[in-house]
């Protein structure tokens, strides 16, 4: 018999909650196979089998927390596939091929233009890893070319969760029999519970606001997405400027990249962005390492491809932890003004918001220009006022003109 174990956790988890068995005692699987989901504080891990054989028998169900090396199921190694199984697998491999290569056909004589059936090799691996109609996607490169951050797109939207009115009827709890449903925190919302409300209570957060004119922003995304796309394959966002506009800042200001330890103050020669994401289990922040050493196209495709993989739940432990700096953008739901909450250790966030269309005045006159508050909350421990506001105001600056981020000015 060969056992299936929990896989070593980080030093930062110490158990795993069971969520969900994909296979059933008496099911043949192969080597490599997903059998079992496991819940962590902050990532959903697969276990998968470590060997072909049948599934002997089934030590831990949905439900139990486990902790590292814990058995959760026997597998019978000597055990053979049932031949009808083993048959139908070999059919569906062999036809796989045929219809990978008829797709792109059915596709083009359908609606779709032919350039956007010239599909870039991270568009090709992305529609086979997660079995999509191409037909069906939809493209915004040039002549409605399909391109990586259409397919991350399409995926993110399949993947929102479902409406509330989905959710099973609420049963008749309370006095007058009032209908309630109780419905118990996951570990992933719990521990961002925990975290949200240390990081108010071990911490001396304070926030500033200001705001930014993000018509040159514009102009410049207007000018050169085109090219932008045809060169990276990716649409270029704000998100990437905002970064890079932080980077190149929190230079200048290095307390604000700091954080406490004790009674140390450990202020960090790197800049690893923590980038807020909201997923169906709850809010993530995947980190974007030596971001300062990354093209505007790198974050771009890592912002998108961190995003992709949150709402899959396939982020890695490593790919959570650390961080010196995040950013959250809660202009993507319609806010206009937050006060972003910190991530400990670290000492700041800063927080994007909605554009909006507002008359403001410049030389004196009144104009209309597309504006976004943006705001930053710090630890007031070990950064002063003046240093969190000269900090947004040099962000709010450089946004205002890129150029000086091309001049590092």
């Amino acid at each position: 018999m060969i056992e299936v174990k929990v896989p070593v956790l980080s030093e930062s988890v110490s158990d795993a909650t069971l969520a969900q068995w994909h296979k059933k005692v008496g099911d043949f699987v192969k080597r490599d196979e997903n059998l079992v989901d496991l819940e962590t504080d902050k990532v959903m891990l697969e276990v998968v089998a470590p060997h072909d054989g049948v599934l002997a028998e089934i030590k831990r169900e949905a439900g139990a927390i486990v902790g590292s090396g814990e058995v959760l199921a026997l597998i019978d190694s000597d055990a053979e596939q049932p031949a009808e199984e083993a048959v139908e697998q070999e059919t569906k491999a062999e036809a796989a091929p045929v219809e990978e290569e008829l797709a792109p056909v059915a596709a083009k004589e359908e609606s779709q233009p032919a350039a956007a059936m010239n599909f870039s090799p991270a568009v090709r691996k992305l529609i086979s890893e997660h079995k999509l109609d191409p037909a069906a996607l939809s493209g915004t490169g040039r002549d409605g070319r399909i391109t990586k951050a259409d397919v991350l797109r399409h995926i993110e939207q399949a993947s929102q969760p479902a409406p509330a009115v989905a959710l099973s009827p609420m049963t008749e709890v309370g006095a007058g029999g009032r209908p309630e449903q109780r419905v118990p925190m996951t570990r992933l919302r719990t521990r961002i519970a925990e975290r949200l409300l240390d990081a108010q209570q071990s911490t001396a957060m304070l926030t500033t606001f200001n705001e930014i004119n993000m018509k040159p922003v514009m102009d410049l995304r207007a000018k050169y997405q085109d090219k932008f796309v045809k060169k990276h394959d990716i649409k270029l966002g704000f998100m990437s400027l905002f970064i890079k506009a932080c980077c190149e800042t929190l230079k200048e200001y290095p307390i604000i990249n700091a954080s406490i330890d004790g009674n140390d103050i450990v202020y960090h020669g790197f800049f690893d962005i923590g980038v807020a994401v909201s997923t169906q289990r709850g809010l993530v922040v995947p980190i974007i390492r030596d971001a300062d050493q990354m093209t505007l196209a790198e974050m771009e495709q890592a912002v998108a491809g961190y995003a992709g993989k949150a709402r899959e739940g396939k982020l890695s432990m490593e790919e959570l932890s650390g961080g010196t700096f995040s950013i959250t953008n809660g202009g993507i739901f319609g806010s206009l003004l937050s006060t972003p909450i910190l991530n400990p250790p670290q000492s700041a966030i800063l927080g994007m918001h909605k554009i909006e269309q507002r008359p403001v005045v410049e030389d004196g006159e009144i104009v209309i220009r597309p504006m976004m508050y943006v705001a930053m909350s710090y630890d007031h421990r070990i950064i002063d006022g003046k240093e969190a506001v000269s900090f947004l105001v040099k962000v709010k600056e450089i946004l205002e003109d890129p150029a000086r981020m091309l001049l590092q000015v």
